[in-house]
């Protein structure tokens, strides 16, 4: 039998709120358990200066204690789960601050996350699968070359992308709307193989990852089936050649955002979602096609506009795209609400999700939005960097997954 990852969970409020059964439940589902290290009176009395601030709620309080306890090693975890609820202010502060001590201070991988009253398991499965895998298989993830011939598949929310790599180079992809999951990913594996010559017989081994990665999975006897925050991790580090040291990496997808902080090739803490699809490449699908302009043209237009000529609002899909409308009946140029439009959604990642994590150049954005030059351009701005838009950024999941199923060849 599988031993259980055992998660430390450092909460404030989830068993007012109805939740805790949900966490739970998400943490059964991919093998692991959450559990409330035991931590002595004294050290909920001293142990609150980590924050820097006296903090009032005694549930919080308590989390500070449990998080020192863990970091000098007096309470054992394979992972943390830090979560406070999204409406309280002074939770968000020892959220964030817990999140950066431990990650500073110890190897454990860490997420947090702000809850509502309507979380579900479902919201939070992804997120603990990457830390059962992340605890279960550094090994596997520390892993920088691909050997033999494998396949990756990337079944996700907008499009389904496949990528046959054989001894570290790509030989073969494919990339096509995701209509009929299954029937999708087939098509996308057909194109990989045909570019890269070789029958599905040849394949080694097989790694799916996205919103589909279950269903393909199964549908392809599939050697690797994990979720996309430690797949697109790999991915991106390994294409942009990043993989000793540390980086950031921002994948702004159909429907979700994804912000993860690596190191050595492993995801350190990281958070995904995003209150509306005003965040995500959606919104820049939308926009694109109220200005006429096919996606790809979203980018080179957002370059000759200047964002600040065009009030947008950044926080939801609905009042965004009003926003829009609204600027063009003004007379603004399509220049302008394009660079607006990327600007935008650049600014609501920044707001929402990179507060979540330690940003550490290089930043590294990833995905199909990732070839959209003005949303580039916009996010170097907020974070006053320069972005890395590794080649073949697109297939990022795809790539991790052949990379990451090659390990399973000789049985690793």
């Amino acid at each position: 039998m599988t031993v259980p990852v055992r998660i430390a969970q450092l909460s404030c409020g989830p068993e007012y709120s109805g939740i805790q059964e949900e966490i739970n439940e998400a943490a059964r589902a991919v093998g692991a358990e959450i559990f409330h290290p035991d931590i002595a009176l004294k050290d909920i009395i001293r142990d609150f200066d980590i924050v820097g601030l006296e903090v009032a709620s005694p549930d919080l309080r308590l989390s500070i204690a449990r998080a020192k306890a863990l970091v000098e090693g007096r309470i054992e975890a394979d992972a943390v789960f830090i979560c406070t609820c999204f409406r309280c202010a002074e939770g968000a502060i020892v959220r964030n601050e817990l999140r950066r001590y431990i990650h500073d201070k110890s190897l454990l991988p860490v997420v947090s996350y702000s809850f509502t009253e309507r979380t579900t398991s479902g919201t939070l499965l992804t997120r603990m699968e990457a830390l059962t895998t992340i605890a279960r298989r550094r090994a596997l993830l520390a892993r920088e070359k691909q050997e033999g011939i494998t396949l990756g598949v990337d079944s996700g929310s907008s499009t389904t992308k496949a990528i046959v790599m054989k001894d570290n180079v790509i030989i073969g992809k494919g990339w096509l709307p995701t209509i009929e999951v299954v029937g999708s990913a087939d098509a996308a594996v057909k194109a990989a193989l045909e570019e890269a010559d070789i029958q599905r017989k040849d394949i080694q081994a097989v790694g799916t990852t996205g919103y589909g990665r279950y269903l393909v999975g199964n549908h392809l006897n599939a050697n690797l089936i994990q979720e996309e925050l430690t797949v697109n991790s790999k991915g991106a580090v390994y294409l942009s050649d990043r993989q000793r040291g540390t980086s950031t990496v921002i994948d702004i997808g159909g429907m979700d955002n994804k912000a993860i902080s690596v190191h050595d090739g492993i995801p350190g803490t990281f958070t995904m979602g995003g209150i509306c699809a005003g965040a995500s490449g959606r919104f820049l699908e939308m926009t694109a096609k109220r200005l006429g302009v096919d996606i790809t043209e979203l980018g080179p237009l957002a370059m000759k506009g200047k964002a600040v000529r065009v009030p947008m609002n950044s926080y939801c899909i609905v009042f965004g795209t009003q926003s829009l409308v609204n600027a063009l009946a003004a007379g603004s140029t399509p220049q302008d609400v394009a660079a607006a439009a990327c600007h935008s959604v650049a600014e609501q990642v920044f707001e929402q999700q990179l507060q979540e994590i330690e940003i550490k150049e290089p930043v590294i954005m990833v995905g199909g939005t990732s070839l959209i030059e003005g949303l580039v351009h916009a996010m170097g701005e907020l974070l006053q960097t320069r972005i890395i838009v590794p080649r073949y950024s697109q297939y990022i999941g795809a790539v991790g997954s052949a990379l990451l199923a090659s390990g399973f060849i000789k049985g690793e």
